[in-house]
């Protein structure tokens, strides 16, 4: 049995935030990082892009009402480069989202998303940027994220993608998380450690 549901798709609408070298700053700024858990961090994920500085909203990709609900990421090349913080994707994931498109992303931002079973899937420039124009013309269209073909369906377009064999396996079978992998075995790390004289 797997440690966790297996991930074979995502589905939902999309918004198409295009910028390069988003760094894990912009995604979650540090002062919102004093945290016991990240359980509220959702309502902080690009807060200084999204906010004004007495709180309200400015006018961004991000607040487009047009994009409210969307649970998909576009994003540009290198997504969540700069500090390793583990809160960026966490608190993409408290947001909404539950998959992130892009040209390419830095590699430990990828591997806590990967970890939180939020595929990320990695696209040529050309065919990502015609995906983020039909999600401005419609931005209703659902996409679909195969896990298993790695590629996007949006209506009757189908738009190859990248995704490394193991990230795609570890969604697959569910053991996206090693944390609930260690767990569900339990009763053989007590075993190993019992035999451990200096446990």
């Amino acid at each position: 049995m797997p440690a966790l549901e297996p991930i074979p798709f995502v589905r939902g609408t999309a918004v198409p935030y295009m910028g390069d070298d988003v760094d894990t700053d912009r995604i979650i700024p540090a002062r919102y990082m004093k945290c016991v858990t990240f359980d509220d961090l959702g309502e902080f994920a690009f807060y200084d892009e999204r906010k004004n500085e007495d709180g309200s909203d400015r006018e961004h990709v991000l607040n487009d009402p047009r994009y409210a609900g969307a649970t998909l990421l576009l994003a540009g090349a290198n997504f969540g480069c700069g500090s390793s913080r583990e809160h960026a994707p966490q608190s993409l994931y408290r947001f909404g989202y539950r998959g992130v498109i892009a040209e390419s992303f830095a590699e430990i931002f990828f591997g806590n998303s990967i970890t939180l079973g939020m595929p990320c899937f990695a696209m040529d420039r050309p065919p990502l940027e015609e995906l983020a124009a039909l999600v401005r013309e419609n931005p209703a269209l659902e996409l679909e994220l195969d896990v298993d073909r790695v590629e996007v369906r949006a209506g009757d377009r189908v738009f190859p993608a990248h995704l490394p064999d193991s990230a795609r396996t570890s969604l697959l079978e569910g053991r996206w998380d090693p944390i609930a992998e260690l767990l569900e075995h339990n009763a053989e790390v007590d075993a190993v450690a019992d035999r451990l004289t200096y446990v």
